[in-house]
């Protein structure tokens, strides 16, 4: 059953990021267009129409409704099919955000914290009855982090637009506040999703001493991370944005699903 469950997951985590980063790409097509970095995207570029993007979205977005309406016909478990149009919308609004307020990097955190969320709501259908079943400390520490962790290296990878945002009147936070102060905040919610981490790890008794190992080479990772931005700038940001943090994201996955599996 679990298996079935967790494939399933794992599928439509797939549909919805596409549809997410389609979604991204198409409501920054204009904006990419008149960046350099950005400029030889598929869509800013011209390489593919924007009606062919709208068509592929849509796709996705049937299929993730699909493999969710999958719950409720093999595991009598209708909320993942509910709820599917609310994430779908959440998480594709991302590109919205950034003309208008700051927070925009928090609301993409947001979009990557209700995973865990929506994976025990997927798993778990009878913990949302009653509905503050589901919202346990423990499930809110990792939402958390996920939030503070997205956010704050989402704030690293502006860094190499900070021109071009403040040209195009966007709100990223290097380019409305400085890329010191960004730095600082950035720092901050690492901080945070690092005292998260520790703090699941330390409180569930599900977890054990590889999860707790894992946290630490996290922290320890994100630490590095800072200490190469600062260091480097946004010469080394595949290193400090891409690899470090694909690094944290299975290192944490693996170890915990071992720790649970052992336990």
């Amino acid at each position: 059953r679990f298996g079935g469950q967790l494939a399933l997951i794992i599928v439509a985590m797939v549909f919805a990021r596409t549809v997410a980063m389609l979604a991204n790409r198409w409501l920054d097509r204009e904006i990419d267009r008149h960046n350099p970095r950005t400029a030889k995207r598929a869509l800013a570029s011209g390489q593919l129409a924007p009606a062919a993007a709208i068509i592929a979205m849509a796709t996705c977005a049937i299929a993730f409704a699909l493999v969710c309406s999958a719950f409720g016909f093999l595991y009598n478990n209708w909320w993942p099919l509910i709820l599917s149009l609310p994430v779908l919308v959440w998480i594709s609004a991302y590109g919205l955000l950034k003309r208008f307020t700051v927070l925009c990097h928090i609301y993409l955190g947001s979009s990557l914290a209700i995973s865990p969320i929506a994976a025990a709501i997927a798993i778990n259908p009878e913990s949302i009855v009653p509905w503050s079943a589901v919202f346990q400390p423990g499930l809110w520490l990792l939402s958390g982090m996920v939030l503070c962790w997205v956010a704050g290296f989402d704030i690293i990878y502006a860094l190499q637009d900070v021109d071009v945002d403040r040209a195009q009147q966007l709100f990223s936070l290097p380019s409305r506040i400085g890329v010191t102060k960004a730095m600082w905040v950035s720092r901050t919610l690492h901080a945070i999703a690092a005292a998260c981490l520790f703090a699941l790890a330390l409180t569930d008794h599900r977890f054990g001493i590889l999860f707790l190992i894992g946290c630490t080479i996290a922290a320890a990772l994100l630490l590095y991370e800072h200490l190469t931005v600062a260091r480097w700038g946004t010469t080394r940001i595949a290193l400090a944005f891409f690899t470090l943090n694909g690094v944290i994201s299975c290192l944490l996955g693996v170890l915990g699903v071992i720790d649970l599996t052992l336990l």
